[in-house]
């Protein structure tokens, strides 16, 4: 699930609420301008899951920028982003979190989402759920899966 564009490990800022120093727990804030990304993304992407990333400047997101799901599935994502916008992103002081869509199981990382971290592990990551219309952020860790709360402004 890991960008096919770059081995680059997502930003982290000291600034951000992942940081090791919060442990990652600090509620974050996804404004209705994002979220309403995320949701029509996930929606046009039906049946398939969507992917993208959510852009944090310390807890508050700021931008979703859409990805490509590069092996469309309802079960699954393989997270591409355009080389040129991937670029554009690392040189950004913000926190890169990773997104997907579920269709109708709930927003909890599955056994196909840990077993594919990859170079995600302990980043932030976002998951959709269409058929609730729920949004819940998540670590996703050697000791296991943490939940992120989710605040509101």
């Amino acid at each position: 699930m890991s960008p096919r564009t770059s081995g680059r490990p997502p930003t982290r800022t000291s600034r951000s609420p992942w940081n090791a120093r919060s442990g990652g727990r600090s509620p974050v804030v996804v404004p209705a301008g994002v979220r309403a990304a995320i949701v029509a993304h996930a929606t046009e992407e039906l049946p398939d899951e969507a992917c993208g990333l959510v852009l944090f400047e310390g807890d508050v997101a700021v931008e979703y920028v859409r990805g490509r799901n590069a092996s469309p599935s309802p079960y699954h994502f393989e997270l591409e982003i355009d080389p040129i916008a991937w670029a554009d992103l690392n040189d950004r002081d913000v926190t890169q979190a990773v997104f997907h869509s579920h269709i109708s199981s709930p927003p909890r990382p599955s056994r196909t989402d840990v077993q594919n971290i990859g170079l995600w592990a302990g980043e932030p990551y976002l998951i959709y759920t269409i058929r609730t219309d729920e949004l819940a952020a998540w670590r996703i860790v050697e000791s296991g899966i943490e939940a992120i709360p989710l605040g509101s402004r």
